[in-house]
C-alpha cells in the first residue's frame, strides 16, 4: 500500500462473532492493517511481543486473565503501548482501573457498528489519534468519556425523532 501509512492493529477478544466482526471492519479500512489476533490474555501478550502493533483492541474480560492484567503485562515491557479496551460495561470501577493501568480509550461492544463504531474510527482517523504522537493531546479520560459515552447516549436518544 504505497503512500498510506497503515495503523497496525492487534485485536484481542474471546467471542468469535465479535472477533470476526472486528477483523472484517479493520480489513475494510485502507489505512488499517490487522497484524495479529488473540483470544486470551497470554496470546495477547505473546502476539504483542511478536508484532508490536500501533494499537491493541483488548477485551476487558478474557478467559485466562482480565484484559487489564494482560494490558499491565504488555505495558510493563512496552510502556508506550496504545491499548483500547473493548467492553460491555459503560463505566464503573473496571473502566477506571483500566485507565489507571494505561488504557487510552474504551469502546462499548454495544455500539451499533453502522453508527458508533464508524464514528469512532472516523474521529480517530481525523485526529490521527492512532498515531502515537497525537494520543496524549486528546484521549484523556474525560475526553474519552465524552466521545464514547455521551455521544453514544445522544445517538440513541436522537432516534426518537
Amino acid at each position: 500500500m504505497s503512500g498510506i501509512t497503515q495503523i497496525r492493529i492487534l485485536s484481542v477478544d474471546d467471542h468469535p462473532l465479535l472477533h470476526e466482526g472486528l477483523a472484517a471492519i479493520i480489513r475494510n479500512q485502507p489505512d488499517m492493517l490487522l497484524v495479529a489476533e488473540a483470544s486470551n490474555g497470554r496470546e495477547a501478550i505473546q502476539r504483542f511481543r511478536e508484532h508490536t502493533p500501533d494499537v491493541t483492541l483488548m477485551d476487558l474480560r478474557l478467559p485466562d486473565m482480565s484484559g487489564i492484567d494482560a494490558m499491565i503485562a504488555i505495558r510493563s515491557e512496552f510502556p508506550e503501548a496504545h491499548i483500547i479496551i473493548l467492553t460491555t460495561f459503560a463505566g464503573g470501577a473496571e473502566i477506571q482501573r483500566a485507565f489507571e493501568a494505561g488504557a487510552r480509550a474504551y469502546v462499548l461492544k454495544s455500539m451499533p457498528p453502522r453508527n458508533s463504531w464508524r464514528r469512532f474510527v472516523k474521529c480517530m482517523k481525523v485526529r490521527n489519534a492512532f498515531h502515537p504522537r497525537s494520543w496524549p493531546a486528546w484521549l484523556s479520560l474525560p475526553a474519552t468519556r465524552r466521545l464514547l459515552c455521551t455521544r453514544s447516549r445522544r445517538s440513541s436518544s436522537s432516534k426518537t425523532t
